[in-house]
C-alpha cells in the first residue's frame, strides 16, 4: 500500500514539473510572437495611428499580419485585428481561423472581439487591457460569453510594459504636437 502511494505521488510531482516547464515554453512562444505584434504597432504609430498590433499564428508561423490604420483607411474596419484575420483567412483558404492564435497588442473591441468569434478563433493573447473600450474582460467579455457557440480561451499582459509603454509614448506625443499647434496660433 506505501509502494503505490509513494508511486502515486511521485507520478504527480513529475506531472507537475512538466506542467511547469510547459508554462515556460508556453510564456516564451508567446513572448516570441508578442513581439511580432508591437513591431505591427510602431507601423502604426509611424502612420499616426494609434498603435495597436496584431499577429495570427498557424502551426508556429505567422500567417496574418495587420497594424491600426483607421484613419489612414478611412475605415472603421481597419483595426489591426481585422487586417490580420485577412491575411490569415487568404493563407489558410476559409474564414474559420480555427487552429490560429491572436497575438494583439491591445484588448479588441467588441467589433473585434465579436469578429474573433465569429472566426473561431481558439485563443487571444493581449498585451494590454483596455478599460475604455475593451472587449475581452474589461468592460465586457465577448470572448468568453457562455451564450454563443464559441468561447476563446484568453491570456493577458504578455509583454504588458512594452505594449502599454507603446500606446502611452503615443498619447504623450500627441498631446505635446496638439500643445504646440495652440501655442503657435496664440
Amino acid at each position: 500500500m506505501r509502494g503505490k502511494r509513494a508511486r502515486r505521488q511521485a507520478k504527480r510531482e513529475r506531472k507537475a514539473i512538466e506542467a511547469q516547464e510547459a508554462a515556460k515554453i508556453q510564456l516564451k512562444t508567446d513572448e516570441k510572437f508578442m513581439r511580432h505584434a508591437l513591431k505591427q504597432a510602431v507601423k502604426a504609430a509611424e502612420l499616426g495611428e494609434v498603435p495597436i498590433g496584431c499577429v495570427i499564428v498557424y502551426e508556429g508561423k505567422i500567417i496574418g499580419r495587420g497594424y491600426n490604420r483607421r484613419n489612414t483607411d478611412k475605415s472603421t474596419f481597419s483595426h489591426a485585428e481585422i487586417k490580420a484575420m485577412k491575411k490569415a483567412g487568404k493563407v489558410i483558404g476559409d474564414w474559420r481561423l480555427e487552429g490560429c492564435t491572436m497575438y494583439v497588442t491591445l484588448e479588441p473591441c467588441q467589433m473585434c472581439a465579436g469578429a474573433i468569434v465569429q472566426a473561431r478563433i481558439p485563443r487571444v493573447v493581449m498585451g494590454c487591457m483596455n478599460p475604455k473600450a475593451g472587449c475581452a474582460g474589461s468592460i465586457v467579455n465577448i470572448l468568453q460569453m457562455k451564450e454563443f457557440n464559441h468561447q476563446v480561451e484568453v491570456t493577458k499582459d504578455i509583454l504588458h510594459d512594452e505594449c502599454s509603454r507603446v500606446l502611452t509614448d503615443f498619447f504623450v506625443r500627441l498631446r505635446e504636437q496638439k500643445n504646440k499647434k495652440e501655442e503657435s496660433a496664440i
